[in-house]
């Protein structure tokens, strides 16, 4: 994909695997998924001997989206949204455990991963989340569970509020109506100081020094999927959802966001789950969201932070296992 931040074209490449065709990547081939089992083995994840893996790209909404999925097509459906500025990827581990028993999909938002950058920089959450719709609509998915993290908690929570009937259940991931300006301002400085590198190293570092919970040979497994490297040898982040190019501000107001009176009526199962040293989402702003929850149920995962899956990812799966069981019981 060539890069559009200047007036000229320049080739850039990409430090990961994935799909450039219409047709299937199986990703089980590859050294970035053996790099993955490698990660599992340390963290002590579960997951099956042998899995189905591939990288795949759809156009939906007059854009090329890519996404990963894992299972069998005839399980469970989930549908799983990253957090801004990360990727598909960011599940890696999650969806290797899942696959055991569920048809999981992980798609690469716009902007974001190795989707297409979206021509009208448009990026605001109601966008998203009516491509997170027409997704599940193109795929054929019958009532999938959604299950989000931050940015993409808020794209799921809006879809929900528009179409709830089109869900099963719904997985929200550190974020709700209310949040904490001082953890954005956290992370939005975090991402505006590592825009562009020398070498990985550096990024590296910074990663390390941001993300305590992560051990770095982790940080160098997945760093291939935050950054690319463009034409004149820099290393810049992979993500165009950054509102000063072109000057496009994202957007605001009652489209992008869910207010708590509006949650009460969210008719279908919720799982809300927090860090338990997040900065983006408070104790008190967690428990207020989920007493406003018809169905909600509220989880704390300990030893991580905003970042639950990525930081903690077996108290993340032990949170989630049996809501997500009881949601596919036969009903």
């Amino acid at each position: 994909m060539p890069e559009r931040g200047g007036s000229n074209t320049r080739v850039v490449m990409y430090l990961n695997r994935f799909a450039d065709t219409t047709e299937p990547l199986d990703m089980t081939e590859t050294e970035e998924f053996r790099s993955l089992l490698a990660s599992a083995a340390d963290l002590g994840i579960p997951h099956a001997r042998s899995v189905r893996y591939v990288s795949r790209n759809i156009v939906l909404r007059q854009l090329r989206f890519h996404f990963l999925e894992w299972g069998e097509a005839d399980a469970p459906p989930i549908v799983l949204l990253h957090g801004g500025h990360q990727s598909a990827h960011s599940w890696d581990l999650v969806s290797l455990h899942l696959a055991q028993r569920y048809h999981v999909l992980a798609l690469d938002q716009r902007g974001h991963g190795d989707s297409e950058w979206a021509r009208d920089v448009s990026y605001t959450n109601h966008e998203m989340s009516l491509d997170a719709e027409a997704f599940i609509g193109a795929m054929g998915l019958r009532r999938p569970l959604l299950m989000g993290h931050s940015m993409g908690g808020r794209n799921a929570m809006l879809l929900t509020r528009r179409n709830p009937s089109l869900l099963r259940a719904l997985v929200i991931v550190d974020v709700g109506p209310e949040v904490s300006d001082r953890g954005r301002a956290v992370i939005a400085g975090f991402v505006r100081d590592n825009e562009e590198f020398d070498d990985l190293d550096h990024f590296v570092r910074n990663v390390q020094q941001y993300d305590p919970y992560r051990s770095r040979a982790h940080i160098e497994r997945t760093v291939k999927y935050n950054m690319l490297q463009r034409a004149d040898g820099k290393f810049v982040s992979k993500c165009d959802a950054n509102p000063r190019r072109l000057g496009v501000v994202r957007g605001t107001g009652p489209q992008e966001n869910i207010t708590l009176e509006e949650a009460q009526a969210f008719d279908l199962p919720v799982l809300l789950v927090r860090g338990a040293v997040s900065r983006i989402l408070t104790a008190e702003a967690a428990e207020r969201f989920r007493l406003a929850l018809p169905d909600g149920n509220l989880v704390t995962v300990p030893d991580c932070g905003h970042n639950v899956h990525g930081q903690n990812t077996k108290g993340f799966i032990d949170a989630i296992g049996a809501f997500l069981q009881t949601k596919f019981l036969p009903q």
